[in-house]
């Protein structure tokens, strides 16, 4: 197919090292613009890692009539605005997540971009590497039986308080950040929605945001765990418990690029390792957006499981405010 030609708003460090290389060599991608708000810095930015356009503001990336979708990098607090801003411009808007700061923005986002009729998905880019997909196939056909339990770990750290995810107001701290991860991802295996939700919530402070939380998404028959942390030594890692068997995900989320990764497996026939070739998942999520957006498909993952985990944190970040649990 024709590449999709792409822009990019802002010059974030998520998408010069972890996105650009793999969606470089796509043949269905074209990041053909990045823009930032420091003209100086889009052009060099864009000369550095070879895009044809560097533009000195957003605005002048969305009047770009070749430009056909846009990925939005930028702080979860203008996520809404620049949405809205795409869509005005006709852009098909590939957003990090979360979309919004809770689920009145996520759910305003996701009709503003349907009201404009352009393509809208929240880019949790685990979801397209081979290993998830298995995993969860695993599940549907009963491998280890009937899942009970899942739990999840997602730990980082960082301590600067000028950086964006230390900062309250631009939407800053493990829920948000991370723990967004461990929500989707349950949801993901579990394949329906959780009931009611409880959290325990640490937060720094100085810098007043989650530092250290804990919840537990009750789903009925599955129960699902997590802790995530922002100052704790690098880890993550997902466990899924049933009836006669796991399945642990050793390097769930930060998936690297160019080695393989592995999944354990344990059943009634014994212990064995799932081996999955190297696979860039940005450049996986990317074009399958480009192939919606070539085909005038709906989104490879529909904007409505984006206001479903929304939900979700907003409830969890009640029940630190109500130390009890929260209905869904």
């Amino acid at each position: 197919m024709t590449p999709v030609k792409w822009g990019v708003l802002g010059v974030a460090t998520h998408f010069v090292r972890r996105v650009y290389l793999g969606t470089r060599n796509s043949s269905d991608v074209e990041i053909a613009a990045i823009a930032s708000r420091s003209p100086g810095k889009a052009t060099e930015s864009a000369r550095e890692l070879g895009i044809p356009k560097g533009y000195g503001s957003y605005e002048e990336l969305l009047a770009d009539k070749s430009i056909e979708a846009v990925y939005i990098p930028l702080p979860n607090h203008l996520h809404l605005e620049w949405i809205k801003k795409a869509a005005d411009a006709g852009k098909h808007v590939l957003c990090e997540k979360p979309l919004g700061m809770n689920a009145q923005e996520v759910e305003e986002a996701i009709d503003y971009a349907r009201k404009k009729g352009v393509i809208l998905m929240e880019a949790f880019m685990y979801r397209f590497h081979p290993q998830w997909r298995h995993v969860r196939d695993l599940i549907r056909i009963g491998e280890i039986g009937a899942v009970t339990a899942v739990q999840s770990t997602f730990f980082y750290t960082n301590k600067d308080p000028a950086n964006i995810r230390n900062m309250l107001e631009t939407g800053g701290g493990g829920l948000m950040d991370i723990g967004c991860y461990a929500v989707s991802s349950a949801r993901f295996l579990v394949g329906h929605e959780p009931k009611r939700v409880v959290s325990l919530v640490y937060r720094d402070p100085d810098m007043k945001i989650d530092r250290l939380t804990s919840g537990i998404l009750d789903f009925g028959n599955v129960q699902a765990t997590f802790t995530v942390a922002t100052q704790n030594f690098p880890h993550q890692h997902v466990d899924i418990y049933g009836t006669s068997g796991t399945i642990s995900v050793d390097i769930p989320f930060n998936t690297p690029a160019d080695v393989p990764v592995k999944v354990n497996l344990r059943d009634s026939i014994g212990a064995r390792d799932l081996t999955f070739p190297a696979q860039d998942q940005y450049r996986l999520e990317f074009e399958a957006f480009s192939r919606a957006v070539r085909d005038n498909a709906e989104a490879p993952t529909l904007p409505e499981d984006a206001l479903a985990n929304q939900r979700v944190l907003d409830a969890l970040f009640a029940s630190e405010h109500s130390g009890s649990w929260e209905s869904l």
